[in-house]
């Protein structure tokens, strides 16, 4: 369920001071936070966030598209590794066979010139 209109964005308050904070130096460091259900609000613009995901700090730029996004969005806590081989395997044998399908079409002629197979060619060289 979403936020109520009324009540605004969220932003932890600690991390609007680090903000804050943050416009008046002059040489910006990154700002660690581990509030990942804070909005990203315009104020925001250009700073340097490392984000936690429970493992690690994810260093994130803010732009304008993040604008109304969540921190957490842009720090996933869980990776991806790969399928098992025999999904692999499976994926590959459906490509192949799709790609076998499209290029016999019923409507396009069959050359006259085949290729001939190995016992054919040794059966004409005795």
């Amino acid at each position: 369920m979403s936020r109520s209109i009324w009540k605004g964005p969220f932003v932890d308050p600690s991390l609007l001071k680090k903000v804050e904070k943050l416009k008046s130096q002059t040489k910006p460091t990154p700002i660690k936070t581990w509030s990942r259900k804070s909005t990203i609000i315009p104020e925001f613009i250009g700073v340097s966030f490392l984000i936690y995901n429970g493992r690690k700090f994810i260093p994130i730029k803010i732009s304008e598209e993040m604008v109304g996004h969540k921190l957490g969005e842009f720090s996933p806590t869980r990776t991806f590794h790969s399928h098992t081989p025999a999904d692999k395997k499976a994926a590959q044998m459906a490509q192949v066979s799709g790609s076998l399908t499209k290029s016999k079409s019923p409507g396009t002629p069959k050359s006259s010139a085949t290729p001939k197979s190995k016992e054919v060619t040794n059966n004409e060289k005795k």
